[in-house]
């Protein structure tokens, strides 16, 4: 018989009725809630940031909700379990692209924590469920025999608790819709007791499990990854460069983040821009000239989990991890970029930064001076960008997308105007489409590299 909740801390909607009415036809008689959060860069894990910047923080999120999703549908298999995440922040479409289906996903509700976690309690219970188990997602030490250790005990017991080593828990279960969330100091030493003293007012059998460990603060962190080096930043930004002390310190300011390195690779420059780009704080290193041999010299000695190419006239927008970070959230996402603009303010400029973004959407083919990311991981297996001549970051993005999606950030970089005032606006969209469409049709790129060269020759040959 299903155990009715009092609604006092809820209110069901008739998706909720229909997900009711769909576990009780398939007979699930247990529900593993994970209570957890979709990771925002400045959300996610704040005490954390000092030691790990904004989305360095909330790639941890990431990280203990994945390992902990693996385990509960363990668990779940082996018990015939429904498994739901109730979330907060993001939306149910991110929370699925994100982890898949084959789960319920539905938002927390309104209020304190405690009314939170009992609001979805009386969901589960109203639904036909007879033992719920609820869990944190901070908690890598929690196992799929941990999860099944808590429905057993509940088969003898009104209330199991897995204890936190910080006076809270980290898994709470119940055989009733018992509200032993009233009245509790959240965030405290004192959870545990709190909850253990409701429990035997409330005349509840209570179980203890072993207590585990969370990941709170930075000193949790760094027990739990003694090895790690915290340095490391989420994302590196990558730079090639020869002769461009006009632009360079503009492009690693506007690169500067908690959650960033900047590194310069100059291509061997005749003027200051190695002593520009030092001064601007970035990491310089020297390469042979060439933009392909440049930034995969870059990739091999980032620290950044994610990779971020940008052409030394170019400037990222303000905030530019965000989308970056939100982009590769989904695990389909291989490569991506940003929306493209010159800094040129004609009809005709605007003409061109539509087309190119056209070309990007639709195409799925955006240029280096887009901004290309990438996680260093496939990068590295991908081989990095081929040595050619020209279109080295069109062939990386036509070869990735073959193995996922090319994602367009909703965020523009802007790009110096000068080439189409150096060549000409008209002789340089030409170009440019040449080179893309014979990049898509797979023609080779030392052909392609006549039409990019000639047009400076023929300038430099009519300034002599």
């Amino acid at each position: 018989m299903a155990h009715k909740c009092n609604t006092e801390f809820t209110r069901f909607t008739k998706r909720d009725i229909f997900e009711s009415m769909r576990i009780e036809d398939n007979n699930f008689r247990n529900r593993l809630i994970v209570f957890g959060r979709y990771p925002v860069p400045g959300k996610t894990k704040t005490r954390l940031i000092p030691l790990l910047g904004p989305a360095g923080a909330a790639e941890i999120q990431k990280i203990l909700m994945e390992k902990i999703l693996i385990e509960v549908k363990q668990a779940a298999a082996r018990h015939g379990s429904e498994v739901e995440v109730c979330f907060s922040d993001g939306s149910e479409v991110k929370m699925e692209a994100w982890l898949g289906s084959g789960v319920l996903f539905s938002p927390q509700s309104s209020g304190d924590l405690g009314r939170r976690m009992f609001s979805a309690f009386c969901r589960a219970f109203d639904s036909g469920c007879h033992r719920v188990v609820l869990m944190g997602t901070d908690v890598p030490g929690l196992t799929a025999s941990y999860l099944e250790r808590a429905l057993n005990a509940l088969e003898k017991h009104d209330l199991v608790i897995g204890p936190s080593t910080d006076g809270g828990y980290v898994l709470i279960g119940l055989t009733n819709p018992a509200n032993v969330f009233e009245y509790i100091d959240w965030g405290t030493d004192l959870v545990l007791a709190q909850t253990k003293d409701l429990a035997n007012h409330l005349t509840l059998d209570v179980h203890l499990l072993d207590p585990l460990k969370d990941i709170d603060t930075p000193d949790d962190y760094q027990k739990w990854r003694p090895g790690m080096r915290l340095q490391d930043p989420y994302l590196s930004v990558i730079i090639p460069a020869l002769n461009e002390a006009k632009h360079i310190e503009s492009s690693i300011r506007s690169a500067r983040s908690k959650d960033s390195e900047v590194i310069v690779v100059d291509g061997g420059s005749s003027d200051n821009t190695v002593a520009l780009a030092e001064y601007a704080g970035a990491r310089v290193l020297k390469s042979q000239h060439g933009r392909s041999s440049q930034q995969n010299h870059g990739a091999r000695i980032a620290n950044g989990k994610v990779l971020l190419f940008l052409h030394a006239d170019t400037i990222l927008p303000e905030g530019y991890v965000d989308p970056v970070f939100e982009a590769l959230m989904d695990p389909l996402t291989t490569i991506g970029a940003f929306r493209f603009k010159t800094d040129g303010d004609s009809l005709t400029m605007r003409f061109i930064s539509f087309m190119t973004n056209l070309r990007a959407r639709y195409l799925k083919l955006p240029y280096g001076d887009q901004g290309l990311f990438i996680r260093k991981s496939l990068f590295q297996s991908t081989g990095g960008f081929p040595e050619v001549l020209i279109a080295e970051d069109l062939f990386l993005v036509k070869a990735l997308s073959k193995k996922g999606r090319v994602r367009i950030v909703p965020a523009d970089i802007v790009t110096s105007a000068r080439r189409w005032q150096e060549i000409g606006v008209a002789r340089t969209i030409l170009i440019n489409q040449m080179i893309a469409v014979g990049c898509y049709l797979g023609v080779p790129p030392g052909f392609l590299a006549r039409f990019y060269r000639s047009p400076r020759r023929r300038k430099q040959k009519r300034s002599i």
